[in-house]
């Protein structure tokens, strides 16, 4: 794998995204969406992680994120572990979602053609970090983030979208997420 895809030093803030295998819209029900954001709020307690931006789309996420206390791999590997256990649970369970055989069929056929999982994969594997190692990136991988739910036509202005952080950016107003911004 070339070191372009590889964390580097995690003081350094990455960006990174996070895709559902088949590229399944399983964050258009708010239950998911919560799961995820759970995870991220645990670990920012407890594992040491900085969010500096963040974005919820339908069936990805984009982050950028650093830690100066425990690897970004790391931190990678267990929220991408939790929340895939928790969501798959949660639909196993679930007496309303609609979609939960096509979901779960998609799942267990990922899972049953990968070694590295015994029953379901929720998350594709990779995640191709990008280290934001100075202005220019930052800035850009910023705006992209940032103006995704507007380029994907959820809201006019990207501050209107309830599942990321740029209101924290470009109002005086507090998003979901304790982020520290760049």
């Amino acid at each position: 794998m070339s070191s372009k895809y590889k964390i580097g030093d995690s003081q350094i803030p990455h960006f990174v995204t996070f895709t559902v295998v088949g590229w399944i819209d399983i964050f258009t029900r708010e239950v998911y969406k919560i799961i995820l954001l759970d995870s991220l709020k645990y670990c920012i307690s407890n594992k040491g992680l900085y969010v500096h931006a963040w974005v919820i789309m339908s069936n990805h996420i984009h982050l950028i994120i650093s830690s100066n206390s425990t690897p970004l791999e790391h931190l990678v590997r267990d929220i991408k572990k939790y929340t895939s256990s928790i969501i798959i649970t949660s639909i196993i369970e679930s007496q309303t979602e609609s979609r939960k055989d096509w979901m779960l069929n998609i799942f267990q056929f990922a899972g049953q053609n990968n070694n590295n999982n015994k029953y379901y994969q929720f998350w594709k594997q990779n995640y191709h970090p990008v280290e934001l190692s100075n202005s220019y990136l930052l800035n850009q991988r910023l705006d992209y983030l940032h103006n995704n739910p507007v380029k994907s036509g959820i809201v006019f202005e990207s501050w209107h979208y309830k599942y990321s952080s740029a209101i924290d950016y470009c109002t005086n107003h507090k998003g979901l997420l304790n982020i520290i911004l760049l």
